[in-house]
């Protein structure tokens, strides 16, 4: 079952400003704080919105099949590395 490519644009478009929204409200604790945990979860969520914007930007049918599928793994492994990273730090 295929979505219609406008409906697939102005879904992908909102997933895309969310987060980047949510980049920004990590960025903005990290300034706060200089807790790396939060500047690399801004990170993984701008490298989210990539993932999602450059599918609909390029017209690439299936983002599961594309090479920009990689920014989710790598913004998942940020995330998996930052909450490591925190988890280490307070037992020492």
């Amino acid at each position: 079952l295929m979505e219609p490519p406008v409906l697939a644009a102005y879904i992908g478009g909102l997933l895309t400003s969310g987060y980047l929204v949510a980049g920004g409200f990590f960025l903005s604790f990290w300034f706060r704080t200089r807790d790396g945990l939060f500047g690399l979860f801004a990170l993984a969520f701008w490298l989210m919105a990539l993932n999602q914007a450059i599918p609909i930007l390029l017209g690439i049918p299936k983002e599961e099949q594309s090479p920009a599928y990689l920014l989710r793994l790598a913004a998942f492994v940020l995330i998996i590395i930052g909450i490591l990273r925190k988890n280490i730090q307070t037992r020492d």
